[in-house]
């Protein structure tokens, strides 16, 4: 017989390995960006604020500013907005991986499965290797 009950709802224990399997994710993840932040100079606690964090990133990448448009806006517009999110995703991720010597499948791994590889990135023996400033020659090449 049909029920309109969810499996979630009529069984409250998988319901709640759920959440706490999606909580450690989000802790080892945090842990992980919050420290690979701290590498490159920048501070830890920009790994927990949301749209901030996304900033730093784009510093540690050494690309230009404008960017984060791309991230903001690219929710709104239809089909294309998140394909191009996803690419620019992927190339901001490329970008902080060669920062710190990896490879660009590193960086690949990083847009796709951060959970997995920013707590490589942080608690690795990885260094940064981005320049300590940027002149206005080099923003506008990026």
């Amino acid at each position: 017989m049909y029920s309109s009950r969810g499996i979630l709802e009529t069984n409250p224990a998988l319901a709640w390995g759920i959440i706490i399997v999606v909580f450690l994710i989000a802790i080892i993840t945090i842990a992980g960006l919050w420290k690979t932040f701290v590498k490159a100079g920048k501070p830890g606690w920009a790994a927990i604020i949301p749209i901030y964090n996304l900033i730093i990133l784009i510093q540690i990448a050494e690309k230009p500013m404008w960017w984060i448009a791309i991230f903001l806006v690219g929710g709104i517009i239809p089909i294309a907005g998140p394909i191009a999110t996803l690419v620019f995703a992927i190339m901001l991720h490329m970008a902080v991986g060669r920062k710190f010597g990896k490879s660009e499948g590193f960086g690949v791994g990083l847009a796709l499965l951060g959970f997995v590889f920013y707590p490589i990135l942080g608690f690795g023996d990885s260094a940064y290797e981005g320049s300590d400033e940027l002149t206005n020659d080099e923003i506008l090449d990026a």
